[in-house]
């Protein structure tokens, strides 16, 4: 999606006869977004994408919101008890139209294939390694990396060492910012990361053999089915759909000589929010300058912040794994001591990740059992 990629064997021109060493024709897939309208890719088969041997049972899937206090949240979610694959693992805890957020940790490797047919997905890799397979080819998982899979992709995760992750699916594409995309799309000059650092997938000889087990989400649920064939049969592809890795310590932070607003922290967007990243970072250089956040009611969004690595400089009490919520309709700010202790600062050392949304959220009664209720009260003087 980021920019065009080919891996693998192709013919010469789209939609013409693309024959083996043995005459046999091979099987030409468009995955598209918007129906022809967007971008997409075309994917060359050793058999027909289309055989489904058997059709399994639908597991309804529905999100039910939680009545809440309309107040500040501190999560702890390291106190979930997770464990599985890196579908069976997750715990949805925040939900929108827009947005789920959930939190997982991933111990053991899938035994059947994963296909979002209802939502593009980000895995925020916080800590843990392993390689994600995909019918594009595979990619690297490390501390640090943004996976991004858009809708209809086929994947697994195979585990090096359990993997603890943010997971943020959303209700369309998942993309680099605009602003920082030129009218061809390339990354300006002056964005705080470029191409170089985006990882693209290594497609593998093809795998002819059959049948597997794929589970689909679905609006309504997760449906099973049975392929006749392996999904990861491809031979070639090229487009402008497929996964893509960015480290968040490839971002390259813009700071200013007083404090920068959020927006200089984006990394990437999708419908209904945006999500930014603090990283390690000059703090500012003007000779009164306060380096800790001023106090900001944001009307228009929610506000996430997932708590990485380092000391977050503007908050008491967070732990790494914590979730901060703040809700619309009320300021929110560092807490306080935090602004004197931050005159004297040179430097951040903190990692964080932030989602904005544009419509309010609501929250599972997952987080009932890892709700800070003193947090919303953390702002009174001392």
């Amino acid at each position: 999606m980021p920019f065009y990629q080919k891996n693998g064997k192709l013919p010469n021109k789209r939609h013409i006869q693309f024959r083996d060493k043995d005459k046999n024709l091979y099987w030409e897939e468009l995955i598209s977004r918007e129906g022809f309208n967007d971008v997409y890719s075309n994917v060359y088969h050793l058999n027909p994408p289309t055989a489904i041997k058997k059709v399994g049972n639908i597991i309804p899937s529905l999100t039910q919101s939680h009545n809440k206090d309309h107040r500040h949240h501190h999560l702890k979610t390291r106190d979930l008890n997770l464990n599985g694959d890196a579908i069976e693992s997750r715990e949805k805890l925040f939900f929108n139209s827009d947005v789920i957020l959930s939190k997982g940790m991933i111990s053991k490797n899938m035994d059947y294939f994963y296909r979002n047919g209802h939502h593009d997905e980000c895995l925020f890799i916080h800590e843990g390694s392993g390689k994600l397979l995909t019918n594009f080819g595979n990619l690297e998982l490390s501390p640090g990396d943004y996976a991004i899979i858009p809708r209809g992709v086929i994947w697994q995760i195979d585990v090096k060492e359990k993997l603890e992750v943010l997971i943020i699916e959303t209700n369309g594409p998942i993309k680099t910012p605009k602003r920082y995309r030129n009218n061809a799309g390339q990354l300006l000059e002056f964005s705080p990361y470029s191409e170089r650092d985006i990882k693209v997938p290594k497609l593998t000889s093809p795998i002819n053999d059959g049948p597997v087990k794929v589970k689909v989400k679905l609006t309504q649920g997760t449906q099973s089915y049975e392929y006749k064939y392996h999904p990861f049969d491809i031979v070639g592809w090229d487009g402008y759909l497929f996964p893509w890795v960015f480290n968040i310590n490839d971002f390259m932070p813009i700071t200013g000589k007083v404090h920068q607003p959020p927006p200089v922290h984006q990394v990437l967007q999708a419908p209904g929010l945006v999500i930014c990243n603090f990283v390690p970072r000059l703090f500012d250089y003007h000779p009164k300058a306060v380096p800790a956040p001023y106090a900001h009611s944001n009307v228009d969004s929610d506000e996430i912040l997932y708590y990485v690595s380092g000391d977050f400089m503007s908050r008491k009490g967070v732990e790494h794994g914590s979730i901060t919520f703040h809700p619309a309709g009320l300021p929110h700010g560092p807490q306080p001591g935090k602004i004197e202790a931050s005159l004297d600062l040179k430097e951040a050392n903190e990692i964080a990740v932030m989602i904005d949304t544009f419509k309010p959220l609501q929250m599972t009664s997952a987080t009932d059992k890892i709700d800070d209720n003193k947090y919303a009260l953390s702002w009174m003087d001392k």
